[in-house]
């Protein structure tokens, strides 16, 4: 057993320190996939990060003389923040003292508390269950600054890219803020236990007093879930109290960055059975770690304490998702539907008896997992749609729909920019062949890897490799009607760019023209893109369509 004194005498803080004293300490122990995919991380991504660093920026402030306008705020994605340890609370076995400031999540540390203290890793990251908070005797909290989201491990970069490149027009921390936050967490409970809303709405007041501008926010995946229940938060007279015209009177734009507003697929995968490797986009090291450590029954336990990752279950169900009939995204000539959104091979039970559209999938989730994951989803979170305009004025007053915005509405805001930028191009998870387990000891009933008898178990459609095309639908429908309708009822206006996934070979992260999920935080256009609507260029950015998606958009049944 290796002591704990050893563990604190490990420095992840330099990744060259961490391999060297891993082989020297932990010869034997560690697994070699790890240790040979670890320097390919080190080694082949901070060469690329160096010879790319501050392009666009150069180029921009050379070419187009941009300089910084608006005041900036960061919303990262889901699992983008680092988590830090901030307990110290005698809890026996697994006492928290060793890892105190450290990151259980994001960092080299998070991997070998994982490989080598993976029941006590295991405690400390699971929220309780019942409460949705801290479980008692441990304290994780996100990391602040640009620290907490410019890199998940040394040389994976996340955000720093649009930093640096934002730093060369003249931004520093006196303008832009990364709003770093516990995604874990129900987002009401954000602001319970961190008042993560509040802290925002001060940050942008104090902003706009101090310079006279209102912020530009960028959020990126869940990220931009984010900003859009923060908009209802603000404008709530028992939550933020900002009134109807705060968001019009602070905020520039609103820029969502491969947005997960309607939700993803891959979700309902990652809760249900825990199958993670094409779930949950991490950097391969991370899920390498995750599933080579983790049983999926471990894994699926674990992601069922986060509630936050519940926010990202579909929305709009079989109006937006497709039923047994068909789907708005099928391909022509197509055999199957995408709404048959899981399909069981074979009939084990009632429970595997037919196939599921993403409603029925949503509930036979709740059904598999315990009661309290069910109701914490329930009590934070809608999925529906509301069909009529009254409908949706009424759930202003009600939490539980601001995830949603086919059931919310954006804010009566005319001068608000909203900018949709998403990649397109890549292979997408849009359905499941799943097969139910017949031994049910392993604690999960269900699982895609046992239907790979029957063939392709990942029925793959339109998208970022992350985010369903059809996620984006909602971009689209903002600007029916001419851009004033019950969902935008201020007529805010949108624009639209989809980026085309064109990954450069040799590249881990694809280059300056990748569309990936994460990856296209780096791209060149996007960031080409960002800086223009900070310095206050937007109006000269154009549509550019690529999908089909605006006419699979157009298919959706709204109601009134």
């Amino acid at each position: 057993m290796v002591s704990i004194q050893a563990l604190n005498d490990l420095n992840l803080d330099s990744f060259g320190l961490f391999i060297e004293e891993f082989r020297d300490k932990m010869t034997g122990m560690m697994p070699s996939g790890v240790m040979k995919e670890a320097s390919q991380v080190q080694n082949r991504e901070w060469e690329i990060f160096k010879q790319e660093a501050f392009s666009v920026g150069k180029n921009l402030r050379r070419e187009a003389n941009l300089t910084a306008e608006f005041p900036v705020v960061m919303v990262p994605g889901v699992i983008s923040t680092g988590l830090e340890s901030w307990s110290v609370e005698d809890v026996g076995e697994c006492s928290p003292e060793p890892h105190f400031r450290k990151r259980l999540w994001g960092s080299w540390n998070m991997l070998r508390a994982m490989f080598l203290d993976k029941p006590c890793w295991l405690k400390a990251i699971m929220l309780d269950p019942e409460t949705g908070l801290d479980p008692p005797g441990f304290k994780l909290r996100a990391a602040q600054g640009f620290d907490a989201t410019d890199f998940f491990v040394a040389g994976y970069w996340i955000w720093n890219k649009i930093l640096e490149n934002l730093a060369v027009i003249a931004y520093d921390p006196n303008m832009m803020h990364s709003a770093a936050y516990d995604w874990r967490l129900a987002y009401m409970d954000m602001e319970r236990r961190d008042r993560y809303f509040t802290k925002m709405k001060l940050m942008i007041e104090e902003r706009k007093g101090a310079i006279g501008k209102k912020t530009v926010l960028v959020g990126h995946s869940m990220g931009s879930q984010v900003i859009f229940w923060f908009f209802k938060w603000v404008e709530s007279p028992e939550h933020g109290n900002g009134g109807k015209t705060w968001v019009n009177d602070y905020v520039e734009a609103y820029v969502d960055v491969s947005g997960s507003m309607l939700g993803t697929p891959k979700s309902i995968v990652a809760l249900l059975s825990g199958e993670m490797r094409d779930t949950v986009q991490l950097n391969a090291l991370a899920v390498y770690g995750l599933e080579k450590f983790f049983s999926r029954a471990e894994r699926a336990a674990m992601l069922r304490t986060f509630p936050g990752l519940a926010s990202m279950l579909p929305k709009g169900g079989d109006a937006v998702w497709g039923t047994a009939a068909g789907a708005i995204d099928d391909p022509e000539n197509a055999t199957a539907t995408y709404g048959n959104f899981i399909q069981f091979q074979r009939p084990v039970s009632a429970m595997s008896a037919r196939n599921l559209t993403v409603d029925d999938s949503i509930r036979f989730l709740f059904q598999q997992a315990p009661e309290w994951f069910g109701r914490k989803a329930r009590e934070n979170y809608s999925n529906g749609l509301a069909r009529t305009a009254a409908e949706v004025r009424a759930n202003d007053n009600d939490p539980t729909k601001w995830i949603n915005p086919l059931e919310v509405a954006l804010p009566h805001a005319p001068d608000l920019k909203i900018y949709c930028l998403y990649g397109v191009g890549k292979p997408t998870e849009r359905s499941y062949r799943y097969e139910e387990e017949e031994d049910k000891s392993a604690g999960v009933n269900v699982s895609i890897a046992a239907a790979a008898a029957y063939g392709e178990q990942i029925i793959m459609g339109e998208g970022d490799g992350t985010v369903s095309l059809i996620t984006h639908s909602m971009c689209h429908r903002w600007r029916d009607r001419g851009g004033v309708n019950k969902f935008n009822p201020g007529g805010a206006q949108v624009k639209i760019v989809e980026m085309l996934h064109e990954p450069e070979r040799f590249d881990p992260r694809g280059g300056p023209k990748t569309a990936e999920h994460v990856d296209i935080l780096g791209r060149a256009e996007l960031n080409e893109l960002i800086l223009k609507i900070a310095a206050g260029k937007g109006a000269e950015i154009q549509d550019k369509l690529i999908s089909r998606l605006a006419q699979y958009a157009a298919k959706i049944d709204l109601g009134e």
